[in-house]
């Protein structure tokens, strides 16, 4: 190990290689997938995306805003209803081009590595360096700009290397999110109704209460399965129609990813992803003065130390309602994030096929 000497308690670097990118995605093999086609018995589909332009506003988190749509041009038109004679006199087709800003984690996404790091001394000197999973450095493996003017909806305004494609301002490279679309995202998952045990009131959900919903359903999570979590919120929000009341959103069940107990149970559990329909998928922002600990814990814990992706805002209440009639908690995932290399999250449209 050239990057680290010590790798942090309980975490998983270097159990999969010196380079590895995908961490615990590594159990998800020809096996986990013939066990998620196993669960496909009624051929039906339901879509686990909200529509991206929700939640609306930047209500959840205002350094992330809703899509921007605008047309292409065509030979200096405006190419949206644009009639292709301003290129081939004498064509019929009318034609529309478009392109999109995109907060990459606005609406139903993917967390990559690169989307939390912490500090920890790997080096053994006594100074703390600033990590990603299996060690990879910021600085180094995972650059970004010093300017502010380079950051944020207003730099698009700079983009010089933009027909090059060099206008781009970060790159999370080996903690990117097209490692994980390249290795693909399809296997077993197993679905754990927590609104129907908890109801929408925001509750904090720890080990203890996680276990009393398993076992009150029935439910078995082994290695190299996906976790998918439902609390309801989505579907509150969705209910709100694009204008979301932030005093509305303090709702429905979020993880304790302070619990102990709880952080031992995932990874414990050899689960190899975790997805919510909520925001964050554990409580935040913190409720108490932070000494010396992360403000995000369990993203610490997944995304830092074990290499296990986090999926926020999926919609699934459908799913949950489908699942809960039949008397199954199983099913097949197929959720691949955009294959775009130096991004830290991703859009998804998750399909589940039960």
């Amino acid at each position: 190990m050239t990057r680290w000497r010590n790798r942090p308690e309980g975490s998983t670097w270097g159990d999969f290689g010196p380079d590895d990118r995908i961490g615990r995605l590594n159990l998800v093999g020809p096996e986990q997938v013939r066990k998620g086609v196993a669960e496909v018995r009624d051929g039906i589909t339901f879509c686990l995306s909200l529509p991206l332009d929700l939640p609306g506003r930047a209500v959840l988190n205002p350094n992330r805003l809703p899509p921007v749509l605008r047309p292409t041009l065509r030979s200096g038109a405006v190419g949206f209803n644009c009639d292709m004679t301003v290129a081939f006199p004498g064509a019929t087709d009318v034609m529309c081009d478009d392109l999109v800003v995109l907060h990459t984690q606005y609406s139903t996404q993917w967390d990559a590595f690169g989307h939390a790091g912490s500090h920890f001394d790997a080096d053994g000197d006594g100074t703390p360096e600033r990590l990603f999973y299996n060690g990879w450095r910021a600085g180094v493996d995972v650059v970004g700009p010093d300017e502010p003017e380079l950051a944020g909806i207003r730099s698009l305004g700079r983009l010089d290397g933009a027909t090059e494609g060099t206008a781009s301002a970060s790159n999370a490279g080996p903690v990117d999110i097209s490692h994980m679309a390249r290795h693909g995202v399809q296997g077993r998952a197993v679905l754990v109704d927590l609104e129907a045990h908890l109801g929408t009131q925001r509750t904090v959900v720890g080990f203890e209460s996680l276990s009393r919903v398993l076992d009150a359903d029935g439910i078995v999570v082994e290695p190299g399965d996906i976790l998918v979590l439902h609390t309801g919120f989505t579907r509150l929000l969705a209910d709100q129609h694009g204008n979301p009341d932030p005093d509305s959103l303090n709702v429905c069940a979020v993880l304790d990813g302070a619990d102990p107990d709880l952080r031992n149970w995932i990874r414990d559990s050899g689960v190899a992803a975790i997805a919510a329909d909520n925001y964050a998928v554990e409580s935040f922002p913190p409720d108490h003065e932070l000494r010396d600990e992360p403000a995000l814990p369990l993203h610490e814990l997944c995304l830092f130390r074990l290499g296990v992706h986090l999926g926020e805002l999926w919609w699934i209440s459908e799913l949950a309602a489908h699942l809960r009639a039949t008397g199954r908690s199983r099913f097949l995932l197929t959720a691949p994030p955009l294959r775009l290399p130096g991004a830290v999250g991703s859009p998804a449209t998750p399909i589940a096929t039960v």
